[in-house]
């Protein structure tokens, strides 16, 4: 199979790293200086303390803003997965339908709510993939990725339909680079499930200036995440969303646990003076609260301090 990664940040890296293992054929688009520096290849710290070194020559790299996607590529890929920031969805999805077979796949693994829907209408429902992932990464600024949790990478049809060919295709080269792909016929619940863990951590460490671990050791910060989460919840159910029978708040300190070392890449970002992935995470939890006559008051709080230190970066 030929594979496009749409932004190779963290997640990207973890998935450049891992199939670049299998005999899957690799095309890599990203902007600028991740572009340059993936041109040299990528350096991977793997969760059991290892390091391996991709070279550059393993992959086919197109930097996004140098010019139109080389011809010679279009139209080539069976799967595009995106694993870029939320605000590159929309000209990542128009990527991904000038990179795809005509009986091509396209997934978008990415934090929030709402990218799927972006990617039908560039490449078309019947193409597209919902799909979430556990696996847990940050970056560093030479580009170096320190994949810091080895998860699961789930992938459904939005309609709850079986795999296509291609989709079944794409499962098994995952799971052969030691990603652990799953299919799921409730790929909505799996994307929300995800929802639920990244505003209660996210926003509230990046608040703090803090890594996952202080959540559990400060019961003040604690609180706003729980009630972050629960916010959402309420959400999610009213939407209909199946949500199991798992205890929220005991999964919840399982992952600030397992994570506890992890700087959450809204910390990044604040950090960088990036943009945040705010609007899709607390964002969403907001705008479908008030769709359903839910109030979310934790969530705007979040979702407005967030935004109000994105802007206090443009002033003295």
């Amino acid at each position: 199979m030929r594979i496009a990664i749409l932004g190779v940040g963290s997640l990207g890296g973890v998935l450049l790293g891992g199939l670049s293992d299998t005999e899957s054929e690799l095309v890599c688009v990203s902007r600028g200086e991740t572009a340059a520096r993936l041109s040299s290849g990528l350096t991977l710290y793997t969760p059991e303390g290892t390091i391996e070194m991709v070279p550059g020559e393993r992959y086919l790299v197109i930097d996004s803003e140098s010019g139109p996607v080389p011809e010679q590529v279009l139209g080539t890929c069976d799967a595009a997965v995106i694993a870029g920031k939320a605000d590159s969805t929309e000209s990542l999805s128009s990527l991904a339908r000038d990179l795809l077979k005509a009986e091509g796949v396209a997934v978008s693994i990415q934090n929030g709510l709402g990218h799927e829907e972006v990617l039908s209408r560039r490449v078309g429902v019947n193409r597209v993939l919902g799909g979430s992932t556990t696996h847990s990464a940050w970056r560093e600024g030479d580009g170096s990725v320190h994949w810091t949790g080895r998860g699961i990478i789930y992938l459904g049809k939005l309609d709850g339909s079986y795999p296509c060919i291609t989709s079944s295709d794409l499962i098994q080269l995952l799971d052969e680079a030691g990603l652990e792909a799953r299919w799921t016929n409730d790929i909505g619940s799996q994307i929300w499930r995800k929802l639920l863990i990244n505003v209660a951590i996210n926003p509230v460490c990046a608040i703090a200036g803090v890594r996952n671990g202080a959540l559990a050791e400060m019961p003040e910060l604690w609180t706003q995440s729980l009630e972050a989460m629960r916010e959402a919840e309420e959400v999610a159910i009213a939407f209909g969303i199946d949500l199991g029978d798992v205890d929220s708040e005991d999964y919840l300190k399982k992952v600030v646990e397992s994570t506890a070392d992890n700087r959450v890449s809204m910390l990044q970002d604040l950090m960088a003076g990036r943009k945040t992935e705010i609007g899709v995470l607390c964002g969403a939890v907001v705008s479908r609260g008030k769709e359903l006559g839910i109030p979310t008051p934790r969530n705007e709080i979040l979702m407005a301090l967030i935004r109000g230190i994105e802007m206090s970066q443009h002033y003295d």
